[in-house]
């Protein structure tokens, strides 16, 4: 099965996914997945059956270098 942006997250199988150790719980979590082509996958925790974000690597370290940077703290204000 190939495994593109827009996929629903809950036919991505086989996968560990990750939340961040800040999560309090409330189901406001972003989840993060390896998947086996070497792409990350995204989804929303409080819809873990809707759609799901696929990245590559690249991309994913653009997006923490800039969340590192503070460049996105604005959005959460």
């Amino acid at each position: 099965m190939a495994i593109t942006n827009g996929i629903s997250a809950s036919t991505i199988t086989a996968v560990a996914w990750l939340k961040a150790q800040a999560s309090v719980g409330a189901g406001e979590c972003i989840e993060l997945a390896s998947l086996p082509e070497g792409e990350i996958a995204m989804r929303n925790s409080r819809h873990p059956d809707g759609p799901a974000l696929v990245f590559t690597k690249a991309e994913l370290r653009a997006f923490l270098d800039g969340a590192k940077g503070s460049e996105f703290d604005h959005l959460a204000a």
